[in-house]
């Protein structure tokens, strides 16, 4: 895994940027068309108004897919990922993606949901994933334990605790009791068969996860551990959530 830090989030954000969307660029050169995921959440602000603003993209022939959506908030709930990739990003783009392929959380069957975003994403293998890692070690929403070995896409997945208040804690929600106890999350597996991940992790908060993630031992308990096994990782950390680190990086 690459480790970049960075004095702070705008840098990082326009960093993490730039070497998403050179991947980007090489896999539309490479076949004619490019795969994506968006990460959703605070951490990824100033990585996606940065994406935008890259040059050289024909976003008309990328697909777009995002992580992860709670199971039973409508789409135009302000707290929703959907709402928040179409807003901050799919709405802002020059031209329209060749598709948007939203998780919806709002299905009346979310198993039913899982299975038809499994059998359109396993037609579309992802050049690259742009992620993030949350508070508690999770990668989409794949809380700890989480299950490092299923080959299924997508999981309706329990939250826990930690994950739901950092929901709270960065302002979705007015109280604990409104964050959704469930959702529908990409598994581990299937973020790991990205070609390229780009993993932003800005802030103070994610420091003890970026230890774990980095440094600690391989093991579900801090599920981006994992990211340690896959061939093109770069991380891209600001001094705050780099400050628990051990190994001095760039």
């Amino acid at each position: 895994m690459k480790i970049r830090v960075f004095d702070d989030k705008l840098a990082l954000g326009a960093a993490a940027a730039a070497a998403g969307a050179e991947k980007l660029r090489a896999a539309i050169a490479r076949k004619g068309s490019a795969n994506v995921i968006l990460a959703t959440g605070a951490s990824q602000f100033e990585m996606l108004s940065k994406l935008l603003a890259e040059p050289g993209i024909d976003w008309s022939v990328v697909s777009i897919f995002h992580l992860d959506e709670y199971i039973g908030l409508a789409v135009d709930h302000p707290a929703g990922f959907r709402k928040y990739l179409w807003t901050r990003f799919v709405s802002k783009l020059p031209v329209p993606p060749a598709a948007f392929y939203p998780v919806n959380g709002s299905a009346a069957d979310p198993e039913a949901e899982c299975e038809r975003l499994g059998a359109v994403i396993a037609a579309h293998p992802v050049d690259v994933a742009f992620i993030g890692i949350g508070e508690n070690g999770h990668i989409a929403f794949n809380d700890p334990p989480a299950d490092f070995e299923t080959e299924k896409p997508y999981l309706m997945i329990a939250l826990d605790e930690k994950c739901r208040r950092q929901q709270l804690g960065e302002g979705w929600f007015p109280t604990l009791a409104d964050v959704p106890a469930r959702a529908i999350s990409m598994s581990v597996r299937q973020i790991l068969k990205s070609a390229a991940i780009v993993n932003t992790v800005p802030d103070r908060r994610k420091a003890e996860a970026v230890r774990g993630a980095l440094e600690g031992k391989l093991s579900n308990l801090c599920p981006a551990s994992i990211l340690r096994t896959h061939p093109d990782v770069t991380t891209f950390l600001d001094r705050e959530s780099a400050s628990l680190l051990e190994q001095p990086h760039a």
